[in-house]
């Protein structure tokens, strides 16, 4: 009877799913348009590079506040970035300097300076169930 149990259990947890949960709050948005594209990064290898994210998620803007849950992330370190893509061209749209003419945000709510964030700065740790309220910046 205990080999059963200890079979069941180990097919439960195979199958089952303890991820924890990201729930993303993405706040000041300002026009009811596009999609909030979120990138997901989990080394400081790459971090912001075009095409490196280890997830991507997208999801059309039809409220002031979004929300977004993430549930296939296993227990880690992560940084986030995300934009507002208003014009929905999956590119987040720069002056020639470079800074974003689309709002913008990272996860910690990082502000940057003169350059953009580090990963150090934008990591934090899911090992349990996790919300982020995420501020854009224009």
């Amino acid at each position: 009877m205990t080999t059963i149990i200890l079979y069941l259990s180990f097919i439960a947890s195979f199958f089952g799913h303890d991820n924890p949960q990201l729930t993303v709050h993405v706040k000041n948005i300002k026009s009811l348009k596009g999609e909030i594209i979120i990138g997901v990064f989990n080394t400081d290898k790459d971090f912001l590079k075009d095409g490196v994210a280890i997830k991507n998620y997208t999801i059309s803007v039809d409220e002031v506040n979004e929300t977004i849950v993430i549930n296939d992330l296993p227990k880690g370190e992560y940084a986030l970035s995300l934009y507002h893509d208003e014009n929905s061209d999956n590119e987040c749209n720069r002056n020639f300097l470079g800074i974003p003419k689309e709002a913008y945000g990272f996860s910690n709510n990082v502000k940057p300076k003169f350059s953009a964030p580090s990963y150090e700065e934008c990591k934090f740790m899911l090992v349990e169930n996790k919300t982020l309220d995420i501020i854009l910046l224009h």
